[in-house]
């Protein structure tokens, strides 16, 4: 009952760092108690993503004679798309039990709460309770989705991005509150699929918000073509469920003017709320700051021996982010003096159709950070890799530093973007210059080519525009 490192949380946060620790030699358990993987491999990440690729299937089925081939008329079958769905996520989690039993970690099932002298007393599904104790411990709970004061979710209609994942039948008409990652890819594919989709947005900036506003604005370009209507600066005053058609009733931030949306579901995707109550944090004094926990550059609470990694600390709410805390976290428990993580070369990625991925500064960020800057922009429509694949949509931006040549930060739109931003975020690491990027040769016909013609092009040299 005694180990070196107890995780509390399987997310990929929680068990990657249990495997590193496991690597390193320290007796490991996790207490988890649904299934092996949290909220990102089984209600998040993976089940999400294949969805969106039966609805980007879909959407090919319906222009196939744009490729040269002639279907009949296809039809969305959405029990099938889910069941798929469902059958992803649980073959990756039995992947985290098979990587367990490969590294010896021992998965304890139930809740887990902190006790005072390094423990965690862990409830059993049938509310029998046993205590373990450690050397070390890792809070990696996670976070749920945060309900709207003005739109608390019911799960049946008002829903969460869990309920969202496991729908019977196609809605007719959807609500989705909040143009973030979660709601942008939702509205995608249920858009896809056949639904009549309406986007809230609190934020004056209107859809993915956090991104650059050159993605915001091509993105709403190819949502309106699609049908999505996208209500940017718009807050959501109150819902009536009552009747069979909902009405949301939104008011618009500037002008003050409110409307009325009817529809037959509203997906609330506003956000996350840490997993941090009723977990013992007040029972050991540890510090938090509007829920979430407080600590240091390698994860440390004000406790000794207690570490906090992934959503409920206050970083970017991302899974690989998780997994990198993870991973340092131990390793700094472990004495190998680890390099923090920085946070200014995070990558973000959004997968509806057209992809967003970003890393770095934005152009604003950049200027108001006080940089100087070169920027490069380079559109698929000039790709002749784009242009064969049949996806032309978006661009290529880069931002470099006019006095250094420092890559500060780079925004896509376009297929494949998500794979291509890792280019980026190496050779930011590496300190990669923008004439350096130019001279790295590209191979061609390829989609990453826009990224050497960007460089290019924010320094007077492209070849293809």
């Amino acid at each position: 009952m005694t180990f070196d490192l107890i995780v509390i949380g399987s997310g990929p946060g929680g068990y990657v760092a249990a495997i590193r620790a496991a690597q390193l030699g320290m007796k490991t358990a996790v207490v988890e108690r649904e299934a092996l993987g949290g909220i990102c491999l089984n209600w998040g990440c993976i089940p999400t993503k294949a969805l969106l690729k039966s609805g980007q299937v879909f959407q090919y089925l319906q222009h196939a004679e744009n490729y040269g081939i002639k279907v009949g008329k296809p039809k969305a079958d959405l029990p099938a798309m889910v069941k798929r769905s469902r059958d992803v996520a649980e073959s990756m989690s039995k992947g985290i039990q098979f990587l367990f039993k490969k590294n010896k970690i021992t998965h304890i099932r139930g809740t887990g709460k902190l006790l005072p002298g390094k423990q965690v007393e862990v409830t059993d599904e049938k509310g029998q309770k046993t205590t373990y104790s450690a050397a070390h411990i890792i809070i990696a709970t996670g976070a749920r989705a945060k309900a709207l004061p003005n739109l608390p979710i019911d799960g049946k209609k008002v829903i969460g991005y869990r309920q969202a994942l496991v729908l019977d039948k196609i809605p007719k008409r959807l609500v989705v509150v909040g143009a973030g990652a979660i709601g942008v890819e939702f509205a995608y594919f249920y858009n896809a699929i056949g639904s009549e989709v309406t986007i809230v947005e609190f934020m004056e900036q209107g859809l993915v918000p956090r991104e650059d506003a050159d993605i915001s604005k091509e993105l709403g370009r190819h949502f309106k073509k699609a049908g999505i209507k996208v209500l940017g600066n718009t807050s959501v005053e109150s819902a009536d469920t009552k009747t069979k058609n909902i009405k949301v009733k939104v008011k618009n931030r500037k002008s003050g003017k409110e409307e009325v949306l009817e529809c037959d579901l509203v997906l609330s995707a506003a956000g996350i709320r840490p997993n941090t109550e009723d977990i013992g944090l007040e029972t050991l004094g540890i510090k938090t700051d509007r829920g979430f926990i407080t600590v240091d550059e390698y994860y440390r609470t004000n406790v000794p021996g207690i570490y906090a990694i992934g959503d409920v600390i206050p970083t970017a709410a991302l899974a690989h982010v998780a997994s990198a805390e993870g991973i340092t976290c131990v390793e700094a428990i472990a004495g190998l003096k680890p390099e923090p993580v920085d946070y200014n070369n995070i990558p973000a990625c959004t997968y509806c159709q057209p992809e967003v991925a970003s890393v770095g500064y934005t152009e604003k960020a950049a200027k108001e950070a006080g940089y100087e800057i070169k920027v490069g922009k380079f559109p698929f429509s000039a790709s002749g890799k784009a242009k064969a694949a049949g996806a032309p949509e978006g661009f290529v931006k880069l931002i470099f530093d006019s006095k250094y040549g420092e890559l500060l930060g780079a925004h896509m739109l376009g297929a494949n973007v998500t794979e291509m931003i890792a280019e980026i975020v190496a050779a930011r690491k590496l300190e990669t210059t923008g004439h350096e990027i130019i001279k790295s040769i590209h191979p061609h016909p390829t989609m990453s080519e826009a990224i050497m013609e960007a460089a290019a092009a924010a320094y007077d040299e492209v070849i293809h525009l």
